[in-house]
Order: structure tokens, then sequence, then C-alpha cells
């Protein structure tokens, strides 16, 4: 099970990177994409507003109270056509996404001896844990950021295509 104040800094501290990583891209940068089947930023963020509101933070919560609930469905990588990520207002996905996060530590923040070992059975991936969907949502943070800092470098490499990026080191 991963340490709950951990994940509390962590959740914090990805915010943190996420939204200046965010905050960074021009509307241009924001709606780019690398190739027509890759994410934006601006998908990503949208992305991750509709994972900390209808996934993580959902089924966390279902299977702390409630395990035996069914989940409600989702659909992340459809949601990027169907809900028009690319076409949101850019700075208003960042402050809602911002928002939410800041929903969830508050509920984190909260919970008054969660038990962490309540387990819920998904018919397509079996058991978890409330714990280990934590540290998933932890982890997930950690899968964004490294796509929003590749999308910023492949960004510079378009920028910059008579600048050799080797001297830097490899990506």
């Amino acid at each position: 099970m991963i340490n709950f104040n951990y994940a509390l800094t962590r959740f914090a501290s990805s915010a943190e990177t996420i939204a200046a990583l965010a905050r960074s891209a021009s509307e241009e940068q924001a709606r780019w994409k690398p190739v027509p089947d890759e994410w934006s930023i601006l998908e990503v963020l949208c992305h991750l507003y509709d994972e900390e509101r209808e996934d993580f933070r959902t089924r966390v919560r279902l299977t702390l109270e409630n395990p035996e609930a069914d989940w409600p469905p989702i659909n992340p990588r459809g949601w990027v056509t169907e809900r028009g990520y690319n076409q949101r207002e850019w700075p208003a996905a960042l402050e809602a996404w911002a928002q939410e996060r800041r929903a969830s530590l508050q509920w984190l923040r909260e919970l008054q001896n969660p038990n962490w070992d309540s387990t819920h059975t998904h018919p397509q991936f079996g058991s978890a844990t409330a714990g280990e969907m934590l540290a998933a949502w932890v982890a997930h943070d950690h899968l964004h950021i490294r796509q929003l800092n590749q999308l910023h470098w492949q960004w510079l490499a378009l920028s910059a295509p008579t600048a050799s990026l080797e001297y830097a080191g490899g990506w």
C-alpha cells in the first residue's frame, strides 16, 4: 500500500508541475499535435480533468465506501474526440483541472480512517484495493507529466529545426 502522506505530497507536487508545464504553452502550442493520432497539451489537460472527476476520485471513493458497487463506465480515449478536447478554451481547461485537483486533495485530506484494503473487483481489470487505486492515480500523474515534457521537447525540436538538440543529451 502506498504511504498516504506520500500520495498527498505527490498529488500537490504533481499539480504544480502539470500546471507549470501547461501554463507555459502558448495557445498554438497547446493545441498542436506531433501527429494526428497523438494528443496535444490541451487534450492531455482535458483528459486529466475528466480522469480526476470521473475515474480516479470516483473509483477510489466507491471502493472505500461501497466496494461492491459497479464503477461508472469511462471512455478516456474516446472522450478526446467525443468531448472535443482540442476545441475547448485553453486557459479555462487549465483552471477547471486545477479546481478538480484541489477538490480531490480536500476530499482525501478529510477522509477519516479509510480502509485502504477495501477491494473492488472489476470485470476487466480484476481486484484492486482502494490503496492500489490511489497508487495508480499517483502513477497516472507521472505518466502525463512525462507526456507533457515530451510534447514540449517535440515543440522545441519543431521550432528550432536547424539547431542540434543532440548536445543536450538523448531523449
